[in-house]
């Protein structure tokens, strides 16, 4: 039987966050190799992980990643049971390395890789949660892109705006940081962009609303559209008073640049 080193066996429980004695039994079936100790540990605990997927997983973290070279910007949301497990250093750093991962997929929505879900299971096993990858979404730049990113201190909320042209990172940061924290919650860049439902909903909302009220049909009309108008100033981002100086509008930051589109998520919320 291999002497099992007390240092091996600490180095273990660093890397895994498991009690030293189940350390220190995988390094003896290992006889002594640490790295093969860990895959006995990944394997013995993964499978009882599996026996837990049931529980909720209500708390989390939004993590976003861009790359240096402005091609690839990616956002993505994971999963824990507990705030404290998401607060975790280890899930911090776990969730950024989620997001450089899905950076590397097909732009749209990242399914899990290989590697996110490796990058997943580390720390499943260390901290004994059910944590999960939840979603995750690509955007590919190209030359002329830049990419604003913004996390909120709790990490539940986070937006990633993509921009071209005479436009500052800086400046899409603190679009990003608006996105996150303006009410009502944008819905499009501009006007034209707002989802079809959305509109068809408020639309009818208000149609029924002018009709009730007994207006005549060519005022009940101009009713609508004017309500319409100012629907999607309150809703379409650039239209937005930025909520830093309401004085400006979001398109005042802008200026020469254009915002091609943004990604705003919250832990929890669906697609």
């Amino acid at each position: 039987m291999a002497e099992i080193n007390s240092k091996d066996v600490m180095n273990l429980r660093n890397k895994t966050g498991l009690p030293m004695m189940a350390c220190k039994a995988a390094l003896a079936e290992a006889g002594g190799d640490p790295e093969k100790a860990e895959e006995i540990l990944r394997k013995q605990l993964k499978g009882k992980m599996d026996t837990r997927t049931d529980r909720a997983a209500g708390e989390g973290r939004i993590g976003i990643f861009a790359k240096a070279d402005s091609s690839a910007a990616s956002i993505v949301e994971v999963r824990a049971e507990s705030d404290f497990t998401a607060k975790n250093d280890k899930f911090v750093a776990m969730v950024t390395k989620v997001a450089a991962a899905a950076a590397d997929a097909a732009a749209g929505a990242v399914a899990e890789t290989p590697a996110i879900k490796s990058a997943v299971d580390e720390v499943r096993i260390s901290t004994g949660e059910n944590c999960s990858y939840a979603r995750g979404h690509k955007l590919a730049g190209n030359s002329a892109t830049k990419f604003g990113t913004y996390v909120h201190h709790d990490g539940k909320t986070g937006a990633l705006v993509q921009g071209e042209g005479e436009i500052s990172v800086e400046v899409l940061r603190q679009i990003c940081m608006h996105v996150v924290a303006a009410v009502p919650r944008p819905q499009g860049v501009s006007a034209s962009e707002i989802p079809a439902a959305i509109v068809e909903k408020e639309r009818k909302f208000r149609i029924e609303q002018a009709m009730e009220s007994g207006k005549p049909k060519e005022i009940a009309e101009k009713m609508v559209e004017g309500g319409m108008r100012k629907f999607f100033e309150e809703i379409a981002l650039l239209e937005q008073p930025f909520v830093m100086d309401p004085t400006k509008k979001v398109k005042d930051l802008v200026g020469k640049g254009k915002v091609v589109t943004f990604l705003r998520w919250q832990v929890g919320e669906t697609n």
